[in-house]
């Protein structure tokens, strides 16, 4: 296979290899990204920001997808047969007075990757790891998850005639819609009796001693196709830069991703500037939070407690320095936040109208801290990335306005009233109602 514009590199000593090279660590030990020669790129297609213009609106795979609209800032050596796409992106882009009263922030914008076919922002890495896992001619894959990513692993995988997905789940601790998920797309689905670190220690060491394809985050070229997130918010925004991202913190692999694709399209001359980032940690699961406080000079691993915000329940993100590189890039800051501030702001984006999981109620409880603060002003225009749907978190939602949440109690409690079916007993409760 030979390759034009892309190669792998360690983002420590600079080693190179080629793509074709099934690793994802360097012989040095650090993390490897794909890195794409973007002079040739420029050279090779001077109209890119038209090129992507061009196919909005498309209904042809695989440019009516929000992924492979970018194809040639993606992977630009994937031939297009190659492409598994169910299609993804092309996610809301939220903006009203509602929201922005809600959060006291006066420019707005939710990017919400629940509306993705599995719902949630790991659909666009999959569909760029799992092409090119086909692409190799792999036939098994693989990954550790905490609900999300096993989800997305498993439903792509089954587009591909002869792929086998397989999932390591810690047991009882990711919800019951996100097992599901990954059981109804038919990955076979380990049950491990040990947290997402533990998982992902095992899946690294199985892949490390047979023939199956690693699609957690430390894949460079899932990687990729997460970097979309960013570049269509800036299509939305009519390619107008946000002073801020803000986006929930587990594994790390999004945030970095974020930065790698914001970097390119600055790079290539698709945006003149770039934003700030502020990475939000729930306190239960804060490594990278507390690694923020000391510059990034410290690796702090944790115990993850429990935290509604399951899916980011990660002591050891795999992501980490490629991360605190962006952050630092970007100027950015990294915040946490309390179990009873992620409920209360998921529970205000949800009674504005849009459903959101745990996790982007930690991103939306760290906006309000930040605005709290004044790092983020008033008048600053702010995305949030919503990273999946509250769909898959139906029993917490419930559980939150019944008050059965001992350390989340709602504001603004909404349980259902529960009534007789007699005309004056209905009546009666809609007077109440006012």
């Amino acid at each position: 296979m030979t390759t034009t514009f892309s190669h792998l590199a360690c983002i420590a000593c600079g080693r190179r290899y080629e793509t074709d090279d099934i690793r994802y660590r360097c012989d040095c030990g650090d993390l490897l990204e794909v890195r794409h020669d973007l002079e040739a790129l420029a050279h090779a297609y001077p109209d890119l920001k038209a090129r992507f213009e061009s196919r909005l609106g498309k209904f042809e795979k695989p440019y009516c997808s929000g992924v492979w609209r970018y194809h040639e800032l993606i992977l630009p050596d994937l031939p297009v047969a190659a492409i598994v796409s169910k299609p993804e992106g092309n996610t809301n882009l939220y903006h009203s007075e509602r929201l922005s009263r809600a959060f006291n922030t006066r420019n707005l914008y939710l990017k919400h990757e629940g509306e993705n076919p599995t719902l949630s922002f790991k659909d666009r890495g999959m569909t760029a790891g799992v092409s090119w896992a086909r692409h190799l001619g792999m036939t098994r894959v693989a990954c550790a998850s905490t609900g999300d990513t096993s989800a997305a692993m498993a439903a792509y995988a089954a587009e591909v005639d002869g792929m086998r997905g397989i999932v390591f789940l810690p047991h009882e601790k990711i919800s019951p819609e996100q097992l599901a998920q990954a059981i109804s797309y038919g990955a076979l689905t380990l049950a491990i009796e040990t947290d997402f670190d533990g998982c992902m220690r095992l899946v690294a060491e199985v892949c490390a001693r047979r023939p199956i394809y690693l699609l957690n985050s430390m894949n460079s070229f899932r990687i990729e196709g997460q970097k979309a997130i960013g570049l269509e918010t800036l299509q939305q925004l009519g390619w107008r830069v946000p002073d801020w991202f803000v986006i929930p913190v587990g594994n790390a692999g999004n945030i970095s991703a974020l930065g790698k694709g914001l970097l390119e399209a600055r790079a290539l001359g698709l945006i003149d500037r770039l934003p700030r980032l502020a990475g939000i940690q729930a306190r239960a699961a804060d490594p990278f939070y507390r690694g923020f406080l000391t510059g990034f000079k410290q690796r702090p691993v944790v115990e993850a407690a429990p935290t509604y915000a399951s899916a980011i329940r990660i002591g050891d993100p795999v992501s980490r320095d490629k991360a605190a590189r962006a952050v630092l890039a970007f100027d950015g800051v990294v915040e946490e936040v309390e179990e009873a501030e992620l409920m209360e702001a998921k529970g205000m984006a949800d009674r504005a109208g849009v459903s959101v999981c745990p996790n982007s109620g930690v991103a939306l409880a760290g906006l309000r801290k930040l605005r709290a603060q004044g790092t983020i002003g008033d008048a600053e225009t702010v995305v949030v990335i919503l990273t999946a749907h509250g769909a898959k978190f139906s029993r917490l939602g419930v559980d939150y306005h019944l008050g059965a949440l001992a350390d989340a109690q709602p504001s603004a409690p909404n349980p259902p009233v529960r009534v007789r079916p007699l005309l004056d007993q209905v009546l009666a409760a809609l007077d109440k109602e006012g």
